[in-house]
């Protein structure tokens, strides 16, 4: 056993520097060959909101009467923001009994309906209203807020463009250095990687609560994280 786990680890060892090693090109007369990074960051342009619905009662009906009345709420949330509550996402809806497992015969004392939801707002300056008021109310759990860029190819394509640019820029000093002049690219390659995003702690239902009416949401005046996306080429040039 002892073998076989070190087998598989030496094997995921392996695997990860390979995914790190870039492409191995044979030398050639005459070529250069350069491996450069480039970066661009961007300021995200959508905010995400995800937090959850509950509802618990004695019977299954009158929980799933509540949870209606619940995301009727959500819905004026939304409409006093100036947001279409269609723009909000369900991304699941279950129904399920809730035991008393104190009992041997596990009794069934109710059922309990929960239903995600997720809202993207373009809007940065509704952020703090939507998470304060969400966040007041019993029935919201699990409040989070992070940021994202929809728009990744284009900021992808920047990075690759600031990565070539570095290549051929070094590709040309190595030429100038051997007394030769840079030649037309002959072969390339790309890998990108975008920034992992970094999910806001959940916010418990009723924390905001706690928060004057009057005072500034915790979002107010800061500016969201940007995304860093990254890019590496590996290219191969003539030499004059």
């Amino acid at each position: 056993m002892k073998a076989t786990l070190t087998s598989c680890l030496l094997l995921f060892i392996t695997l990860a520097a390979a995914a790190q090693t870039p492409p191995v090109v044979n030398a050639q007369a005459n070529m250069v060959y350069v491996s450069a990074e480039g970066k661009y960051e961007s300021a995200p342009d959508t905010a995400m909101v995800q937090f959850m619905i509950s509802a618990q009662e004695e019977l299954a009906k009158d929980a799933y009467s509540r949870a209606s009345q619940e995301a009727e709420q959500l819905r004026q949330i939304l409409r006093t923001n100036g947001i279409d509550p269609k723009s909000a996402e369900i991304g699941f809806f279950s129904l399920q009994p809730v035991y008393d497992y104190r009992n041997p015969k596990r009794k069934v004392i109710g059922y309990r309906v929960t239903t995600s939801v997720s809202l993207k707002l373009k809007d940065f300056a509704k952020v703090g209203s939507i998470v304060g008021a969400v966040g007041e109310q019993e029935w919201a759990e699990n409040v989070s807020l992070n940021y994202t860029l929809e728009d990744i190819d284009a900021a992808k394509l920047r990075a690759v463009d600031d990565a070539f640019q570095r290549a051929r820029a070094e590709a040309a000093a190595v030429a100038r250095a051997g007394g030769r002049m840079l030649g037309e690219l002959s072969y390339a390659s790309v890998d990108t990687y975008d920034q992992v995003r970094i999910l806001a702690a959940p916010m418990a239902a009723g924390r905001a609560m706690a928060m004057r009416a009057e005072a500034a949401p915790p979002t107010a005046e800061f500016s969201p994280q940007k995304i860093s996306v990254t890019a590496r080429v590996n290219t191969m040039f003539a030499l004059k």
